[in-house]
């Protein structure tokens, strides 16, 4: 199933590059002048190491 980055929440899990990560924290910063609104979102891989994500707020990601 597809959502939006903004969409995403804590404790959700992503399915990127064919790894599945578990979301930990998210944000979503407001517009600038480049025009989009961004998410970042910390999640982390099974082995426990941690990974930031930044993308548009309507990029759509993959959630498992």
């Amino acid at each position: 199933m597809k959502k939006k980055a903004s969409e995403v929440r804590v404790g959700d899990s992503l399915i990127v590059g064919g790894e599945h990560l578990k979301v930990s924290a998210c944000e979503l910063s407001e517009t600038s002048k480049q025009g989009a609104k961004k998410c970042r979102l910390e999640a982390q891989r099974a082995s426990g190491e941690k990974v930031v994500l930044i993308r548009p707020a309507h990029y759509p990601l993959e959630v498992a």
